[in-house]
This record gives structure tokens, C-alpha cells and sequence, in this order.
């Protein structure tokens, strides 16, 4: 399994949030751009030739991966993004059912020394049940952290880790949802309770 990327990035007064993702199903690497919560577009490849090659696994594919995501994350900075955006996959990838992770308890999720979070996976605004949810939890004094959870018939799921909350703010959480072949890989910023 690789984690996706999420990078945020600013050109002129736009800020564009930028998520990068391997779609095992259909053995497709994406990279969606957005703008203030909303898709505006999307760049594919297909490693389905590449996966029949002798040696080609999760390594590689995760350098092409990256490689997707920075061109486009350069592609933004040079204001060239319409021009390598998708136009006639744009269509099909929109069509394809997309998978979303929530953050329930944003405001409060550090108590008696414990970062508790409660996530729930929808699908075009439905909960989606039986959703396979990775963590890493990364802090910059430890090694990364990783467990895992499902979702239940309401979709959601809850980690709980024990941290002391004044590491919170120089530490991250990845979470990557897997539901039927679909992924969906969010970083979460963490912050000190005011």
C-alpha cells in the first residue's frame, strides 16, 4: 500500500490544495486539484502496462506518484495548469464515485493525555461502512506511529493515541481511507487546544 500526497500551494491569490493518490481498481495514478473544497480538475496515468513488469511494485509506483504530483504542483506555479490538466478523462474520473474522510472532532480531540480522533468516510455524501481507515501519526522527537480501524454502519471510526498535547503542534496525521478498491488519503494538521 503507498500513501498519496496533499501539498497546498499558492499562485497569484489562489490557494490550491493539490492530492495526489494511487486508484488500485483501476491501476490508475491521480493527482485532483482543488479550489476552496471544489475539484477543478485532474491529471491520470495508467500503470496497468508497467504492472505486468517484472520488479514493478509499490516502490516504483510511488515514485511515479510523486513525480505526477510535482509536476503539477509545478505546473501551478508557473500558472501552466490548464494546460496539463485531463480534458477527455476528465469526464470518466468524474464519473467514478469518490471517497471523502471527515474529521468529527476537530475542536476537541486531546484529554488525559490522549489525541483521540473520530473520522467518518462518506461517498457522494452517503456513510460508507466496512471503509478500512490507515493512520500515521508523525512527531518529530519519535518514529511514526501507524494503526488502523473500520468504519462502522454509520461510517465512522475512532483512534485514540497517547501524546502529550504540547507536541501537537509539530506533529501530523495521514489518514488513508481504502473502501472496494477506492482510496482517499487526507493529512490532518494538528494544533494545541487555545
Amino acid at each position: 500500500m503507498i500513501f498519496g500526497f496533499n501539498t497546498d500551494v499558492k499562485h497569484a491569490d489562489t490557494i490550491y490544495h493539490v492530492q495526489s493518490e494511487a486508484r488500485e481498481s483501476e491501476k490508475l495514478l491521480q493527482t485532483q486539484v482543488f479550489v476552496r473544497g471544489r475539484c477543478i480538475g485532474k491529471k491520470a496515468i495508467s500503470y496497468a502496462d508497467s504492472a505486468a513488469q517484472e520488479g514493478f511494485g509499490d516502490p516504483q509506483k510511488e515514485q511515479q506518484l510523486r513525480d505526477l504530483h510535482r509536476l503539477v504542483l509545478e505546473a501551478i506555479k508557473d500558472g501552466k495548469l490548464d494546460g496539463i490538466l485531463d480534458r477527455a478523462e476528465t469526464e470518466t474520473l468524474a464519473a467514478i464515485k469518490q471517497l471523502d474522510i471527515q474529521w468529527e472532532n476537530a475542536a476537541s480531540v486531546h484529554a488525559d493525555r490522549n489525541l483521540t480522533m473520530r473520522l467518518r468516510v462518506i461517498e457522494d455524501g452517503a456513510a460508507v461502512p466496512g471503509a478500512r481507515l490507515t493512520f500515521r501519526f508523525s512527531r518529530p522527537d519519535a518514529a511514526p506511529f501507524y494503526t488502523q480501524a473500520v468504519t462502522d454502519s454509520s461510517g465512522s471510526a475512532a483512534i485514540s493515541i497517547e501524546v502529550d498535547e504540547s507536541a501537537l503542534p509539530d506533529s501530523s496525521l495521514m489518514v488513508q481511507a481504502n473502501h472496494e478498491g477506492r482510496t482517499v488519503t487526507r493529512k490532518f494538521a494538528l494544533r494545541k487546544a487555545e
